[in-house]
């Protein structure tokens, strides 16, 4: 068994839990404002307070640290996706869920972006292990999304020939493009324009219910 193997299968006590989700919670926020690139082991030793042999305790390397960094990244997106849409069943819910992505948008001052999206663009190309892990953690996000539309399509508010897998994807797709367009302008309206333009593109497939559609 590697050494890495041996780190991961290592159980932890609940202070060993708290030190190392302390580690990687300052890791995610170095990681989001400076790059994975640009952050060092050593600094984030610095940052948390922690020796180096308390840090390897808990990581065998740099990716693996990074690794528990995208599991974090992923499982707030996947949550905060989740607490709008978990109860979907209207129009006026979806267009609450777009409401809540530019929000936090603008929450960040329209710098950082999206988390696992700023991850996928630094890494999808270095390092393979990194792509499939972010493939894997877009398809959470969208899964989530789906099964909303799924709920939608099930009390008629969509037609029952919807491809709601489909349209998932292309609306985190939206949303992706919209925050890199609105992060580089430094204005919100290109995200506006996107979450606008993908729940219009839902909208063409609303079901028979007579239910008004939110503008």
């Amino acid at each position: 068994m590697t050494r890495e193997r041996t780190i991961a299968s290592r159980p932890l006590t609940p202070r060993g839990a708290a030190t190392k989700q302390r580690i990687v919670e300052a890791a995610a926020e170095l990681i989001y404002l400076h790059g994975a690139e640009n952050v060092s082991l050593d600094t984030v030793m610095d940052v948390t307070n922690t020796s180096k042999s308390q840090l390897y305790h808990y990581f065998a390397n740099k990716q693996a640290l990074i690794r528990d960094v995208i599991d974090l990244q992923t499982s707030r997106i996947v949550a905060a996706n989740a607490q709008s849409l978990g109860a979907l069943d209207s129009f006026v819910a979806l267009r609450a869920w777009g409401d809540m992505i530019i929000a936090a948008f603008r929450a960040g001052g329209g710098i950082g972006g999206c988390p696992i999206g700023s991850l996928a663009n630094e890494l999808a190309t270095r390092s393979e292990e990194a792509r499939l892990q972010l493939r894997q953690s877009f398809s959470s996000w969208s899964s989530v999304i789906e099964n909303g539309l799924c709920r939608m399509r099930q009390v008629g508010q969509l037609d029952a020939d919807t491809d709601v897998a489909a349209m998932a994807v292309a609306m985190v797709a939206a949303v992706q493009g919209g925050i890199v367009l609105a992060k580089t302008s430094r204005e919100t309206r290109p995200l506006e324009l996107a979450i606008d333009m993908a729940l219009a593109h839902v909208k063409r497939y609303a079901g028979g219910v007579g239910q008004e559609l939110p503008s």
